[in-house]
């Protein structure tokens, strides 16, 4: 079994700054982690490596200094590593990124074949949860997502059975594999890395591969490129100045619902008259 875990090296979320000219995250002097998010499905691949036997191999693409997450990857125990990098990535958006990660996933399906893609429900910088389905159409699998647990696999039949959260409660989804899941955070706890894992990680040879080694031709669909996405404004919110009124009300619900639309009536006049509670 051939599992494949894409993770994204994030800036620090609160030392995050923004290129006010190009609307794009800088990362010189920010501290950089393994995406949170990630951390789920990274562990949850080696729980099924623990079981199963599988081979699990982590992917990335970033700049150079990405090589530091996936050396954690391995630390953590996960058996190959591939960093996806060349300046032609720069500025991708969440298209330009699942296109990428798609390509470079058929490169390694070719040495072996690929079971199972596992990322993150989301990274900590985009929050946008694309990257993953995006990955999922682009080779044809099974989507799983928000997924809390992994409940039976039965590798002779193809099959995997799943615990989705979802709004209503949590689904239990069986499906056949190739398939890709996004793990939920809670999912599940890093494991501590193991002392040989950590010395494997420092030696080992880090494969980089630019877009031509994953077999990427068409320079238009990586990059700022195959980036259709425009943020056309970043701004801080301004903080609210006001501060909460106390309200005296008798303590059952026709006396907290009075007082409740007496506030609406004398603070907010526009919206009480919209909703009705007076007249223009």
């Amino acid at each position: 079994m051939h599992i494949v875990v894409c993770i994204k090296q994030v800036p620090d979320s609160a030392q995050i700054r923004v290129h006010p000219v190009t609307n794009t995250i800088m990362r010189q002097g920010v501290p950089a982690i393994i995406n949170p998010f990630d951390l789920a499905a990274i562990e949850e691949a080696l729980q099924l490596k623990d079981r199963y036997g599988a081979r699990v191999t982590v992917l990335t693409m970033g700049p150079p200094q990405a090589e530091a997450a996936l050396r954690k990857a391995i630390a953590y125990g996960a058996d190959d590593v591939v960093l996806l990098t060349d300046r032609a990535f720069a500025g991708a958006d969440t298209l330009a990124t699942s296109f990428a990660l798609a390509q470079a996933i058929r490169k390694l399906g070719e040495e072996e074949a690929v079971d199972l893609v596992m990322t993150g429900k989301q990274t900590i910088d985009g929050d946008t949860a694309q990257v993953g389905p995006g990955i999922a159409k682009r080779l044809d699998l099974q989507l799983l997502t928000y997924v809390s647990e992994i409940t039976d696999l039965d590798l002779s039949a193809g099959k995997i059975t799943v615990q989705r959260r979802s709004e209503g409660g949590v689904q239990v989804i069986k499906t056949r594999l190739p398939a890709l899941i996004t793990m939920l955070e809670s999912s599940n706890t890093i494991r501590f890395a193991s002392m040989p894992n950590m010395f494997r990680a420092e030696r080992q040879v880090v494969p980089q591969w630019n877009r031509d080694r994953a077999g990427i031709e068409d320079a238009s669909k990586i990059g700022l490129k195959g980036s259709p996405t425009v943020v056309s404004k970043i701004f801080t919110p301004r903080p609210s100045s006001q501060r909460a009124k106390m309200v005296g009300a008798d303590l059952d619900a026709t006396g907290v619902a009075n007082a409740v639309l007496d506030v609406l009536s004398s603070d907010h006049p526009r919206f009480a008259r919209e909703i009705g509670l007076v007249t223009p």
